[in-house]
Protein backbone atom coordinates (compact mmCIF):
# COMPACT_ATOMS: atom_id res chain seq x y z
CA UNK A 1 0.00 0.00 0.00
CA UNK A 2 2.69 2.66 0.59
CA UNK A 3 5.37 1.38 -1.86
CA UNK A 4 3.87 4.03 -4.90
CA UNK A 5 4.44 6.52 -2.05
CA UNK A 6 7.84 5.43 -1.24
CA UNK A 7 8.62 5.33 -4.78
CA UNK A 8 7.53 8.83 -5.60
CA UNK A 9 9.57 9.98 -2.59
CA UNK A 10 12.31 8.99 -3.98
CA UNK A 11 11.57 10.01 -7.35
CA UNK A 12 11.27 13.41 -5.97
CA UNK A 13 14.86 13.19 -3.84
CA UNK A 14 16.23 11.93 -7.44
CA UNK A 15 15.13 14.83 -9.05
CA UNK A 16 16.28 17.34 -6.21
CA UNK A 17 19.80 15.77 -6.43
CA UNK A 18 19.72 16.20 -10.32
CA UNK A 19 18.93 19.97 -9.90
CA UNK A 20 21.47 20.59 -7.21
CA UNK A 21 24.28 18.97 -9.05
CA UNK A 22 23.47 20.91 -12.48
CA UNK A 23 23.49 24.02 -10.24
CA UNK A 24 26.50 23.32 -9.20
CA UNK A 25 27.98 22.44 -12.48
CA UNK A 26 26.62 25.47 -13.92
CA UNK A 27 27.86 27.24 -11.36
CA UNK A 28 30.82 25.45 -10.55
CA UNK A 29 33.59 28.07 -11.48
CA UNK A 30 31.74 31.44 -9.38
CA UNK A 31 32.03 29.28 -6.47
CA UNK A 32 36.08 28.50 -6.95
CA UNK A 33 36.20 32.30 -7.63
CA UNK A 34 34.74 32.39 -4.09
CA UNK A 35 37.00 30.06 -2.68
CA UNK A 36 39.58 32.48 -1.60
CA UNK A 37 37.94 35.45 -1.29
CA UNK A 38 35.93 33.26 1.41
CA UNK A 39 39.39 31.45 3.44
CA UNK A 40 40.82 35.08 3.61
CA UNK A 41 37.30 36.12 4.94
CA UNK A 42 37.48 32.78 7.66
CA UNK A 43 41.24 33.48 8.85
CA UNK A 44 41.89 36.97 8.76
CA UNK A 45 38.02 37.90 10.05
CA UNK A 46 36.30 35.41 11.79
CA UNK A 47 39.14 33.17 13.37
CA UNK A 48 40.21 36.88 15.17
CA UNK A 49 36.85 36.77 16.27
CA UNK A 50 36.19 33.73 17.78
CA UNK A 51 39.62 33.88 19.29
CA UNK A 52 39.02 37.05 20.78
CA UNK A 53 35.99 35.88 22.29
CA UNK A 54 37.92 32.59 23.70
CA UNK A 55 40.78 34.72 24.87
CA UNK A 56 38.50 37.25 26.78
CA UNK A 57 38.18 33.93 29.24
CA UNK A 58 41.77 33.36 29.88
CA UNK A 59 44.69 34.91 31.02
CA UNK A 60 47.09 34.80 27.58
CA UNK A 61 50.61 33.47 28.37
CA UNK A 62 52.46 32.43 25.33
CA UNK A 63 55.38 30.94 27.08
CA UNK A 64 53.93 28.99 30.27
CA UNK A 65 50.33 28.68 28.09
CA UNK A 66 47.07 30.13 28.95
CA UNK A 67 44.88 29.78 32.56
CA UNK A 68 41.79 29.96 32.38
CA UNK A 69 40.45 33.21 34.31
CA UNK A 70 36.10 32.78 33.36
CA UNK A 71 34.74 36.37 34.04
CA UNK A 72 37.65 37.93 36.09
CA UNK A 73 38.87 39.78 32.62
CA UNK A 74 35.53 41.23 32.26
CA UNK A 75 35.05 42.42 36.10
CA UNK A 76 38.55 43.86 35.66
CA UNK A 77 37.20 45.95 33.06
CA UNK A 78 34.23 46.85 35.50
CA UNK A 79 36.78 48.15 38.09
CA UNK A 80 39.02 49.95 36.48
CA UNK A 81 38.59 53.92 36.43
CA UNK A 82 40.23 54.14 33.05
CA UNK A 83 37.61 52.08 31.06
CA UNK A 84 34.94 54.71 32.66
CA UNK A 85 37.18 57.56 31.45
CA UNK A 86 37.73 56.07 27.95
CA UNK A 87 34.20 55.65 27.40
CA UNK A 88 33.30 59.08 28.39
CA UNK A 89 36.08 60.64 26.04
CA UNK A 90 34.78 57.60 23.46
CA UNK A 91 31.48 59.61 23.56
CA UNK A 92 32.52 62.87 23.44
CA UNK A 93 35.01 62.20 20.34
CA UNK A 94 32.16 60.80 18.55
CA UNK A 95 30.00 63.89 19.47
CA UNK A 96 32.58 66.18 18.54
CA UNK A 97 32.85 64.41 15.42
CA UNK A 98 28.89 64.85 14.43
CA UNK A 99 29.07 68.39 15.67
CA UNK A 100 32.14 69.79 13.68
CA UNK A 101 32.91 66.99 10.73
CA UNK A 102 29.60 65.09 10.08
CA UNK A 103 27.89 68.25 7.89
CA UNK A 104 31.09 69.58 6.38
CA UNK A 105 31.17 66.96 3.81
CA UNK A 106 27.40 67.59 3.11
CA UNK A 107 28.16 71.31 2.96
CA UNK A 108 30.73 71.09 0.30
CA UNK A 109 28.40 68.42 -1.86
CA UNK A 110 25.76 71.08 -1.83
CA UNK A 111 27.36 73.98 -2.72
CA UNK A 112 29.69 72.24 -5.33
CA UNK A 113 26.41 70.89 -7.23
CA UNK A 114 25.65 74.56 -7.49
CA UNK A 115 28.39 75.28 -9.28
CA UNK A 116 28.07 76.31 -12.75
CA UNK A 117 32.34 76.55 -13.15
CA UNK A 118 35.59 74.73 -12.13
CA UNK A 119 33.09 71.76 -10.47
CA UNK A 120 35.77 69.34 -11.05
CA UNK A 121 38.40 71.57 -9.90
CA UNK A 122 37.34 71.94 -6.39
CA UNK A 123 36.31 68.37 -6.45
CA UNK A 124 39.45 67.39 -6.75
CA UNK A 125 40.68 70.29 -4.38
CA UNK A 126 38.39 69.40 -1.55
CA UNK A 127 39.33 65.64 -1.94
CA UNK A 128 43.23 66.26 -1.55
CA UNK A 129 43.64 66.15 1.87
CA UNK A 130 42.01 62.81 1.83
CA UNK A 131 45.97 61.60 0.18
CA UNK A 132 47.94 63.30 2.38
CA UNK A 133 49.78 60.72 4.20
CA UNK A 134 49.20 60.38 7.85
CA UNK A 135 52.98 60.62 8.52
CA UNK A 136 52.93 64.56 6.66
CA UNK A 137 49.39 65.09 8.47
CA UNK A 138 50.40 64.69 12.12
CA UNK A 139 53.38 66.30 11.41
CA UNK A 140 51.49 69.35 9.75
CA UNK A 141 48.85 69.81 12.36
CA UNK A 142 51.61 69.57 15.03
CA UNK A 143 53.11 72.76 13.45
CA UNK A 144 50.26 74.67 13.04
CA UNK A 145 49.10 74.01 16.31
CA UNK A 146 52.46 74.77 17.91
CA UNK A 147 52.51 77.75 20.65
CA UNK A 148 54.67 79.39 18.32
CA UNK A 149 52.73 78.11 15.41
CA UNK A 150 50.67 79.51 12.27
CA UNK A 151 47.10 79.63 13.93
CA UNK A 152 48.14 81.19 17.88
CA UNK A 153 50.47 83.82 15.06
CA UNK A 154 47.29 84.75 13.82
CA UNK A 155 45.20 84.80 16.96
CA UNK A 156 47.82 87.45 18.33
CA UNK A 157 46.85 89.12 15.24
CA UNK A 158 43.24 89.28 16.29
CA UNK A 159 44.77 90.30 19.57
CA UNK A 160 43.37 87.03 20.86
CA UNK A 161 45.03 85.37 23.69
CA UNK A 162 46.86 81.90 22.61
CA UNK A 163 45.42 78.49 22.68
CA UNK A 164 47.31 75.53 23.95
CA UNK A 165 45.87 73.16 21.19
CA UNK A 166 47.65 70.30 22.55
CA UNK A 167 48.04 70.33 26.12
CA UNK A 168 44.83 72.15 27.26
CA UNK A 169 42.39 69.51 28.06
CA UNK A 170 39.46 71.25 26.94
CA UNK A 171 40.96 72.04 23.52
CA UNK A 172 43.16 68.71 22.67
CA UNK A 173 40.03 66.50 21.64
CA UNK A 174 38.59 69.08 19.73
CA UNK A 175 42.00 70.01 17.95
CA UNK A 176 42.27 66.14 16.93
CA UNK A 177 39.02 66.17 15.53
CA UNK A 178 38.68 69.26 13.03
CA UNK A 179 42.49 67.81 11.94
CA UNK A 180 40.63 64.82 11.26
CA UNK A 181 37.56 66.53 9.49
CA UNK A 182 40.00 68.30 7.36
CA UNK A 183 41.40 65.25 6.50
CA UNK A 184 38.46 63.09 5.64
CA UNK A 185 35.37 64.71 4.57
CA UNK A 186 36.70 64.43 0.68
CA UNK A 187 35.49 60.78 0.09
CA UNK A 188 32.62 61.70 2.37
CA UNK A 189 31.98 64.65 0.07
CA UNK A 190 32.10 62.58 -3.33
CA UNK A 191 29.74 60.21 -1.66
CA UNK A 192 27.18 62.58 -1.06
CA UNK A 193 28.09 64.72 -4.34
CA UNK A 194 27.17 61.58 -6.65
CA UNK A 195 23.39 61.39 -4.47
CA UNK A 196 22.93 64.99 -4.67
CA UNK A 197 23.60 64.99 -8.96
CA UNK A 198 21.54 62.10 -9.38
CA UNK A 199 18.52 64.04 -8.25
CA UNK A 200 16.59 65.01 -10.88
CA UNK A 201 17.42 68.17 -12.59
CA UNK A 202 13.45 68.66 -13.75
CA UNK A 203 12.59 69.12 -9.91
CA UNK A 204 15.03 71.88 -9.49
CA UNK A 205 13.83 73.67 -12.75
CA UNK A 206 10.52 73.23 -11.76
CA UNK A 207 11.04 74.73 -8.36
CA UNK A 208 12.53 77.93 -10.12
CA UNK A 209 9.80 78.57 -11.70
CA UNK A 210 7.76 78.37 -8.85
CA UNK A 211 10.18 81.11 -7.43
CA UNK A 212 12.05 78.85 -5.21
CA UNK A 213 15.47 80.47 -3.90
CA UNK A 214 18.33 77.68 -3.58
CA UNK A 215 17.69 77.92 0.05
CA UNK A 216 14.14 76.03 -0.61
CA UNK A 217 15.67 74.03 -3.27
CA UNK A 218 18.28 72.34 -0.66
CA UNK A 219 15.27 72.12 2.44
CA UNK A 220 12.52 70.68 0.12
CA UNK A 221 14.26 69.12 -2.72
CA UNK A 222 18.25 68.32 -1.70
CA UNK A 223 18.64 67.32 1.68
CA UNK A 224 14.83 65.08 1.61
CA UNK A 225 16.49 63.31 -1.41
CA UNK A 226 19.26 62.03 0.28
CA UNK A 227 17.81 61.59 3.62
CA UNK A 228 18.63 57.42 3.35
CA UNK A 229 22.32 58.21 2.84
CA UNK A 230 22.88 60.83 5.57
CA UNK A 231 21.17 58.48 7.84
CA UNK A 232 23.37 55.67 6.81
CA UNK A 233 26.43 57.68 6.76
CA UNK A 234 25.02 58.98 10.43
CA UNK A 235 25.49 55.13 11.47
CA UNK A 236 28.79 54.35 9.88
CA UNK A 237 30.69 57.31 11.26
CA UNK A 238 29.39 56.42 14.81
CA UNK A 239 30.91 53.16 13.90
CA UNK A 240 33.76 54.53 12.66
CA UNK A 241 34.42 56.84 15.13
CA UNK A 242 33.86 54.83 18.60
CA UNK A 243 36.95 52.49 17.08
CA UNK A 244 38.92 56.13 16.54
CA UNK A 245 42.42 55.58 18.90
CA UNK A 246 45.25 56.31 15.80
CA UNK A 247 45.67 60.10 15.62
CA UNK A 248 44.78 60.02 19.70
CA UNK A 249 47.65 57.89 20.10
CA UNK A 250 49.97 59.13 17.34
CA UNK A 251 49.64 63.12 18.63
CA UNK A 252 49.15 62.76 22.50
CA UNK A 253 49.48 59.34 23.61
CA UNK A 254 46.15 59.82 24.97
CA UNK A 255 46.99 62.97 27.03
CA UNK A 256 46.85 65.45 28.31
CA UNK A 257 45.78 63.65 31.47
CA UNK A 258 44.27 61.20 29.66
CA UNK A 259 42.06 63.69 28.09
CA UNK A 260 42.01 61.84 24.86
CA UNK A 261 42.08 58.27 25.93
CA UNK A 262 39.53 56.77 23.99
CA UNK A 263 38.42 53.19 24.67
CA UNK A 264 40.19 51.51 21.18
CA UNK A 265 43.44 53.61 22.53
CA UNK A 266 42.85 51.49 25.90
CA UNK A 267 42.05 47.94 24.13
CA UNK A 268 45.99 49.10 22.56
CA UNK A 269 47.29 49.46 25.65
CA UNK A 270 46.02 46.39 27.75
CA UNK A 271 47.35 44.42 24.83
CA UNK A 272 50.86 46.30 23.51
CA UNK A 273 51.93 47.79 26.83
CA UNK A 274 50.29 46.10 29.88
CA UNK A 275 50.57 42.75 28.01
CA UNK A 276 47.37 42.02 28.92
CA UNK A 277 45.70 40.03 25.78
CA UNK A 278 42.89 38.61 28.16
CA UNK A 279 41.49 41.54 29.24
CA UNK A 280 42.13 43.36 26.14
CA UNK A 281 39.99 40.51 24.46
CA UNK A 282 37.00 41.04 27.16
CA UNK A 283 36.91 45.02 26.14
CA UNK A 284 36.77 44.12 22.19
CA UNK A 285 34.10 41.91 22.90
CA UNK A 286 31.91 44.35 24.50
CA UNK A 287 32.98 46.44 21.34
CA UNK A 288 31.93 43.90 19.18
CA UNK A 289 28.44 43.44 20.74
CA UNK A 290 27.86 47.25 20.77
CA UNK A 291 29.38 47.84 16.83
CA UNK A 292 27.49 44.52 15.85
CA UNK A 293 23.82 45.95 16.77
CA UNK A 294 24.78 49.00 15.10
CA UNK A 295 25.36 47.10 12.10
CA UNK A 296 22.27 45.41 11.96
CA UNK A 297 20.57 48.87 12.60
CA UNK A 298 22.47 50.08 9.41
CA UNK A 299 21.86 46.95 7.37
CA UNK A 300 17.86 47.32 7.84
CA UNK A 301 18.40 51.02 6.50
CA UNK A 302 20.05 49.73 3.60
CA UNK A 303 17.55 46.93 2.95
CA UNK A 304 14.68 49.58 3.30
CA UNK A 305 16.13 52.00 1.35
CA UNK A 306 17.15 49.11 -1.39
CA UNK A 307 13.32 48.40 -1.49
CA UNK A 308 12.04 51.92 -1.31
CA UNK A 309 14.60 52.53 -4.29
Amino acid sequence: MNQPAVSAETGLAAIRRGAFARKIRKHFWAYMFLVPALAIFIVFLWTPIVKGFVYSFYHIDFVKGNTYLGLDNYKRIFHDSDVGISVKNTLYYMGLCLLIGFWVPIFFSIAISELRRLQGFVRVSAYLPNVVPVVVLYGLWRWLYDPVGPFNWALGKLGIDQIAFMTDKRWSMISLVIMETWQQFGSAMLIYLAAVLSVPRDWYEAAEIDGAGIWARIRYITLPSIKNLVILMLLLQLIGTSQGFQSQMAMLDGGPNNATLTYALLINRYAFTRLDYGTASAMGVLMFLVLGALAVVRARIENKGANNG
